[in-house]
């Protein structure tokens, strides 16, 4: 349902939501190179101009007197204490006057105010024209960083309200299976009718509360409140019109109850702790942990750079340039699968979610394990679980999370056995991919002849990308010192990606004018034109940017609702005291061990990673701890069963995301490509990556409760 009206060369659509949001990414962008560039300057400030903390502002004249006269002062005083009744029974009645003393003390003073007199003076002496411009640009990085970190909520406001006004207008929403007739369409838009209903009235009744309690409401405070209000008043008058006016594309009639598959996840969340809250005479409680959610506001908004990331990835032929390394080995599909999923790890490790990583880059490895030839089962499968062996490697923000909330365990320990747990699930996944090819013959193909020229061949192109990414982490390094890890991943990959799409666009500029043969003349002339148009937004790197933002808000807006309602969801299990219920001993660590598998499992099914953790930190963790299971074998036992939660029905969110980024056509095909197949093959993009993870939680679970017992 994407609006086609068109302003010059953009769509109504782009100006109203991907043209914001993209302001966003680049506003929380800005802003924190702004706050390495602040430390950066201030290093250098004191590298240049010793002392340089005193020069930031000018001076202040001292207000001591410097031209006092010792003599008269002292008289002055003797004179006043002289002058004050002295009673002789009165224990705190001060000391006879010793003028000596007093003296000295003055004397004292009066150094102290010269020195005093002659820092200020050194000060303002220093402070040359030089000292400052170079305060006022260093004052001025100060002053929008902090401008910054006061309107990091509000800004995460925005972008969660924009795109998800986005998702909703555009129906892309996440839910269990896609709207296809008109019932479902009806009963989606009904069901978000509710859902925004419960949620305005929510935050409606926040404000209510917070503006009665009696405490001032800060500024910022306040504009939330009426963001909110705003942004789930207006979806109540889309929800209304997409319940009456259905899409051409739906087929008539359809089922009631089957319809509430299509019902988007967010909604049921919604739907459901609404309900608890209205009913525990809380309405206000989905906006207060919406509020919550905003205090995590770097976090989330690091979430939509991630997306913005994947969608700019996509969109360069660096992919495609890697996986033209393994042509030459002849790989079957199912080996470079393998390959595939395991080197995904490391840029999962920098996004921190597996979730986050298949909706960034999930459609792009579908689409290369598809063109090299992996069946649509195997390559969905592969998509969903791109993201599920990397989470548990360092710099993975989830496991810093994990060890900021647990003092028992430290990231070094959770990221040394996080390795051994990558490697055994890369290990099971190959097992089980091999052991299920459906063609029979060797497991490596070998390949005739020589291939290392084919492979050297398929290097080249690489070289320049492996020198453009070297050189921009070298400029962060030196200038700002700034290194690739999970705090600076989310502002530099960006960037790096834009000098990337730059310079393949100079290059295919080069390569349409060779194969044309043109004078050396035109050749310079179209290469002016080409830089022209890098400086003046045109062509294709204005599209570029223009066309990853507008598929980014979509999946930006599916992704942060459902975080949002998940973490109301983690509220109503801390209210309701569900965890209560968990036994807190246990007379067999073996029955400790199952039971938690079980209910971590399940908590991975309907919460996102962060809230997950955060929720297992403050109920379950210290049942593990008090059971003797090990901490840091219980969070790797933790991670992995989340990440099953994630492959596991009735809900697979991973899977869920991977047919958000491939689209309804490829998971259709997939079904028509396996009819007549035995029940494993029509139902592998389920099963392969539940044979594997489950085998991993089962031996990461209790292998090492063997050995220690």
């Amino acid at each position: 349902m994407e609006q086609s009206v068109r302003v010059g060369h953009r769509t109504i659509y782009e100006w109203l939501a991907a043209l914001p949001a993209f302001l966003v990414l680049v506003f929380v962008i800005i802003l924190n190179t702004s706050h390495t560039m602040h430390a950066q300057l201030l290093q250098l400030g004191e590298s240049v101009w010793e002392g340089y903390f005193l020069l930031r502002h000018d001076p202040v004249e001292p207000s001591c007197n410097l031209n006092m006269d010792i003599d008269v002062e002292l008289n002055r005083l003797i004179q006043e204490r002289n002058s004050q009744p002295v009673d002789e029974f009165d224990l705190f009645a001060p000391e006879p006057v010793d003028p000596a003393i007093m003296r000295k003390s003055l004397t004292a003073a009066k150094e102290q105010c010269q020195i005093k007199y002659d820092q200020y003076d050194a000060t303002k002496d220093r402070i040359t024209p030089a000292v400052q411009l170079f305060r006022s640009v260093e004052l001025g990085v100060a002053k929008f960083g902090e401008l910054g970190m006061a309107t990091q909520r509000v800004m995460l406001a925005i972008l969660v309200l924009i795109c998800g006004g986005t998702a909703l207008v555009r129906r892309h929403h996440i839910s269990l299976r896609p709207m296809v007739t008109a019932m479902d369409y009806r009963v989606a838009a009904g069901a978000q009718f509710i859902a925004f209903s419960i949620l305005f009235y929510s935050v409606y009744s926040f404000k209510e509360i917070a503006f009665s309690a009696g405490v001032e409401v800060s500024t910022e405070h306040a504009v939330l409140h009426y963001l909110w209000i705003f942004g789930f008043g207006a979806p109540l008058l889309i929800t209304l019109y997409q319940m009456v006016v259905i899409p051409k594309e739906a087929k008539p009639g359809g089922n009631f109850l089957t319809a509430q598959l299509a019902v988007p996840l967010y909604a049921i969340m919604c739907i459901v702790s609404g309900i608890y809250f209205i009913s525990a005479d809380h309405p206000a409680g989905i906006g207060i942990y919406l509020n919550q959610m905003m205090e995590l506001s770097q976090l989330f908004l690091n979430v939509g750079l991630y997306v913005w990331i994947g969608m700019l990835l996509k969109r360069t032929e660096m992919s495609q340039k890697v996986f033209n390394i393994f042509r030459p080995l002849r790989l079957p599909p199912e080996m470079l699968a393998v390959a595939v999923v395991a080197l995904a790890a490391v840029p999962t490790a920098y996004t921190g979610g597996s979730g986050i990583f298949v909706i960034a880059v999930g459609g792009l490895i579908f689409m290369e394990l598809r063109r090299a030839g992996a069946r649509r089962q195997l390559a969905l499968a592969a998509t969903a679980m791109s993201g599920s062996l990397g989470v548990v490697l360092r710099p993975c923000l989830l496991v810093v999370i994990v060890a900021a909330l647990n003092n028992e365990v430290t990231t070094d320990q959770l990221f040394g056995w996080g390795v051994k747990v990558f490697f055994l699930t890369t290990v099971l996944f190959a097992f089980f991919a091999l052991i299920t090819r459906k063609e029979p013959g060797e497991i490596l193909n070998r390949p005739e002849g020589d291939v290392w020229p084919e492979f050297k061949e398929a290097l080249k192109p690489l070289i320049p990308y492996v020198i453009l990414i070297s050189v921009t982490l070298l400029v962060y390094a030196i200038l700002l010192n700034a290194y690739l890890d999970e705090f600076s991943a989310p502002i530099i990959l960006p960037v790096l990606l834009l000098v990337i799409l730059i310079y393949e666009r100079l290059s295919q500029e080069k390569d349409v004018l060779k194969r044309e043969n043109l004078n050396i003349d035109y050749v310079e002339h179209r290469l002016e034109d080409s830089w022209d148009d890098l400086r003046t937004g045109r062509d294709s790197m204005e599209k570029t940017l223009r066309e990853a933002t507008t598929e980014t808000t979509g999946h930006i807006g599916a992704l942060l609702m459902l975080m949002g309602m998940s973490v109301s969801i983690g509220g109503v299990i801390e209210r309701a005291e569900v965890m209560a219920m968990f036994p807190t001993e246990f007379s067999s660590i073996w029955l400790a061990m199952a039971l938690l598998v079980v209910v971590l499992v399940i908590v991975g099914m309907f919460m996102d990673p962060y809230g997950a953790v955060i929720l297992v930190s403050a109920t379950i963790a210290s049942v593990a701890y008090d059971s003797g299971i090990n901490p840091v074998h219980f969070w790797m036992v933790t991670l992995v069963a989340f990440e099953l939660g994630y492959l596991s029905p009735p809900v697979a969110l991973n899977h869920l995301l991977t047919r958000q980024v491939v689209g309804e056509e490829e998971v259709r095909l997939s079904k028509e490509e396996v009819k007549g197949e035995n029940f494993y093959y029509r139902h592998e993009k389920i099963l392969l990556p539940l044979a594997t993870m489950a085998t991993a939680l089962i031996l990461v679970a209790f292998v090492p409760l063997l050995v220690a017992y």
